[in-house]
């Protein structure tokens, strides 16, 4: 059977993120925390995305990240927010947050698995660069906020 015809793991039928229970992503998520604490640099409301959908965490959302620089915008450096659009779908203990950046001509995908009520853990894949890959851990606030953390910086959701 050729991967055109596999069914897809993530709602949105696009690439799936490879091995999101790697051995890296375990390690950093032994490692990593978040608090959700009203100080967090995701505490204050920055987000564009407007949801009549708030009683769970599936919809619209705005995203950005930092910790790294990507070479396809001009001027760009890893202290810089990179923000866009994003959207959330649960399928079973799985969260899987696809969001853009760089006036949507970037693309990433988040698959994660909830471990208890708040805490997600899983990996990130460009979908621009496919060959860019991280662990990442969220931490659900509220239906409104979604801090979280890969190696190099924050990859954060708002609405």
């Amino acid at each position: 059977m050729n991967s055109e015809n596999q069914t897809k793991r993530n709602p949105f039928g696009l690439m799936d993120v490879p091995d999101p229970h790697a051995a890296d992503v375990t390690q950093f998520a032994g490692n990593t925390t978040l608090d959700g604490s009203a100080d967090d640099v995701n505490a204050a409301a920055w987000g564009a995305a407007e949801s009549t959908q708030v009683e769970t965490i599936e919809g619209n959302w705005s995203s950005r990240w930092n910790g790294g620089a990507d070479p396809t915008i001009a001027g760009d450096s890893a202290d810089k927010w990179k923000q866009g659009q994003g959207e959330a779908r649960i399928a079973g203990d799985r969260v899987y947050l696809y969001f853009d950046w760089d006036s949507g001509n970037r693309k990433g995908l988040i698959d994660a698995r909830r471990e208890g009520p708040q805490r997600l853990v899983g990996k990130y894949i460009n979908l621009t660069s496919p060959s860019i890959t991280r662990p990442w851990v969220g931490r659900i606030v509220d239906n409104r906020r979604i801090d979280g953390r890969f190696p190099e910086g924050r990859l954060d959701f708002r609405r």
